[in-house]
């Protein structure tokens, strides 16, 4: 029978606090009394987190479900890997390092029951440094302007979906994408409650400063070209500046004659242009990149074996290969 609950989590380098998360998650689970299954994908880590996972499917074949890749390929991948093997009405993602408590999946089922189909979160007092709580909140009020998709906490990987919405999302091919955005375009009635966040429960975070600009790169030229147009819009409206410069600089060569003054303001506007020119050709190239990334079309992600019950009388497939 195909289980009321799927819990999707990816998994990187979390041998540390694993033992922690199965010991909160499992009770949080059993308590609400419904069916369900989680679903652990190991992304390439490089640590023990594989073993642990192996080790706790042996502990829990009925209801875990482990899923390896061959590499690393992003928290994103693995939660569409992730979304194509789940069977539950309701999906909810979260992440494994128990910033997110198990025990909000509860909060987030009841407001699905309430008729929605994509229940999103925010984080009550966020945990984290202050520069990423700054740089979160000016990135949330970007990406709204530019995508004018309304997430509070664009961060927060704690989220429940429909299976309506779910479907919609497995049958998209993106490369690069950003999946709380991406759900969201396909639901009827989002909505989004506030969450407990607490300090990571062990290990240091995977997302760098780069890994954060890319993965905001993604959410921008995912959902919008805006940027290319504005960018175009400004280069026209330089266009007409210049054009207004040249002509204004040709009328005082007659009326004054030639001057040698100004040279540095000209170096300075020089410069200036030259930074936009280059700014822009950034701004293309990131368009034609993902789309370099999407027209050759390798896949997504490897995955190199599955863990799972096969049927009722407890045999275990110990491993499929498969690929997307």
């Amino acid at each position: 029978m195909k289980p009321e609950l799927s819990v999707v989590i990816p998994v990187y380098n979390e041998e540390a606090g694993l033992a922690t998360l199965f010991a909160r998650l499992y009770p949080a689970l059993d308590k609400l009394g419904i069916s369900y299954e989680i679903l652990f994908v190991n992304d390439g880590s490089r640590d023990r987190s594989a073993q642990l996972l192996a080790d706790q499917f042996r502990a829990r074949p009925d209801v875990t479900r482990v899923m390896l890749f061959n590499g690393n390929y992003g928290q994103h991948m693995a939660i569409l890997a992730g979304f194509q093997a789940t069977r539950g009405n309701i999906v909810v993602t979260l992440d494994a390092d128990l910033q997110n408590p198990p025990e909000e999946i509860g909060n987030l089922i009841a407001k699905m029951r309430e008729g929605y189909d994509y229940v999103g979160s925010i984080r009550r007092e966020r945990q984290d440094v202050a520069w990423r709580k700054h740089a979160s909140r000016a990135m949330n009020h970007l990406r709204e302007k530019l995508t004018h998709i309304k997430m509070t906490d664009q961060g927060n990987m704690l989220r429940a979906y429909g299976r309506n919405v779910i479907d919609l999302v497995n049958q998209c091919s993106e490369v690069n994408t950003f999946i709380p955005a991406l759900a969201y375009t396909f639901a009827r009635k989002p909505t989004e409650i506030i969450v407990e966040h607490e300090e990571r429960a062990a290990g240091e975070s995977k997302y760098s400063l780069y890994s954060l600009i890319r993965l905001n790169f993604d959410l921008i030229t995912g959902f919008s070209l805006l940027p290319l147009q504005a960018f175009s819009l400004f280069g026209i409206a330089l266009s007409f500046l210049s054009g207004a410069l040249f002509v204004a600089l040709i009328v005082r060569r007659f009326l004054l004659g030639s001057e040698v003054q100004g040279v540095f303001t000209l170096f300075a506007l020089d410069f200036f242009l030259m930074g936009v020119i280059l700014f822009g050709i950034g701004l293309v190239g990131e368009y034609v990149g993902r789309i370099y990334q999407q027209v050759r079309g390798r896949p997504r992600y490897v995955v190199q074996a599955i863990l799972e019950q096969k049927d009722d009388f407890g045999n275990v497939s110990s491993i499929s290969n498969a690929r997307e």
